[in-house]
């Protein structure tokens, strides 16, 4: 398949963190329309589907928020103070630029903290913290932040566009998980010029980074009802220096969708994509989650009688970061995987545990 990513690119650039999804969420129906079915939820959940009155029924979920921060305070200086969106490392948000989304358009500014020459020496090795950080949007007092239209709740992303590296590599501060939605998507578009059997609806979940209560991935599941769900996110890639592959396993850029087995994956499933895989020659590897996932298929495989749900992750470099990295390939050896997956079910399937 063609390996075009100017649509990824538009949806990893686009502002939309966690509760805040609706820009990027607006891309992914605007290019899912052109072959799909689209609609939305009260959620900010987007779906499109292709057969979707058919069975069985595959759900193929990737969620469409990106961790970022929040305003929790004006200063009366002009400064603004804020809260992070999902799990941040404090330490990379030194200095960096930021995109805030206000009532009237987007303000940019830069996360400022003191200058390493005003730190106590004795500190100077100290992890930053968040409170001890501020956004400078270069107003002088607090009610120039208000002619700004910026607002306690107004919520930011860092400024880092998409980055094209060498090696088929891309870079973003959205990779977890905008190419979840893209993958899922291009599972469809693919579906959509070879319509099998069955039917697929693949939905950009909403809420995911934050989702203690599952998200927007638990009302996703349950309003589409599906027989199996595949779950695409991403994994930690373990070809950097001083990662543990006894923990985590061994997943290398450019080697291929990850496939996980553990508690809350469905075993028939797992080992039905680990089948099509190697009879399409798509490279994979595996990697055990013997607790959770802490991915949206915590919240779907529960939900209403139980759904037959499989993880398949994309390795990420830097995770959590401005720049994570992943390998272009990877992410259209996923989308066929998930493809080959919903054409090789037949009408009498069943994935009930014996």
């Amino acid at each position: 398949m063609s390996q075009d990513i100017a649509f990824l690119e538009r949806l990893l650039d686009a502002a939309a963190p966690s509760g805040f999804e609706e820009r990027a969420a607006g891309v992914w129906r605007e290019e899912a329309a052109r072959f799909a079915t689209v609609w939305s939820d009260v959620v900010g959940n987007s779906y499109a589907s292709v057969g979707k009155d058919r069975r069985p029924l595959v759900l193929m979920a990737g969620h469409v928020d990106e961790i970022g921060l929040q305003v929790t305070h004006l200063d009366e200086k002009g400064l603004l103070y804020f809260g992070t969106v999902g799990g941040w490392d404090p330490q990379v948000l030194v200095g960096q630029r930021v995109r805030l989304m206000t009532r009237q358009g987007d303000v940019r500014g830069v996360v400022g903290r003191k200058a390493i020459h005003l730190i106590d020496p004795k500190d100077r090795d100290k992890v930053a913290k968040v409170k001890e950080l501020w956004i400078d949007v270069g107003a002088s007092t607090r009610e120039e932040l208000g002619e700004l239209g910026i607002r306690v709740g107004d919520p930011a992303v860092l400024e880092q566009p998409a980055l094209r590296l060498s090696g088929g590599r891309l870079a973003s501060r959205a990779i977890d998980n905008r190419v979840g939605a893209f993958v899922v998507l291009e599972a469809l578009r693919i579906l959509a010029d070879d319509v099998p059997s069955a039917g697929a609806v693949a939905v950009a979940t909403t809420q995911e980074e934050i989702g203690f209560s599952g998200g927007g991935a638990r009302s996703s599941a349950f309003s589409a009802a599906p027989d199996v769900a595949l779950v695409v996110d991403v994994t930690h890639a373990t070809d950097v220096p001083d990662v543990d592959k006894k923990e985590v396993g061994e997943h290398s850029l450019g080697g291929g969708p990850v496939l996980t087995r553990g508690s809350v994956t469905h075993p028939a499933v797992f080992e039905r994509l680990a089948q099509v895989a190697e009879a399409e020659e798509i490279p994979y590897t595996v990697q055990a989650a013997p607790l959770r996932t802490s991915t949206d298929a915590d919240a779907i495989h529960l939900v209403r009688g139980g759904i037959p749900t499989a993880l398949v992750s994309i390795p990420n470099r830097y995770m959590h970061s401005p720049s994570e990295v992943v390998a272009i390939s990877d992410l259209f050896h996923a989308a066929r995987l998930l493809a080959a997956f919903v054409g090789s079910l037949g009408e009498d399937e069943d994935f009930l545990r014996a």
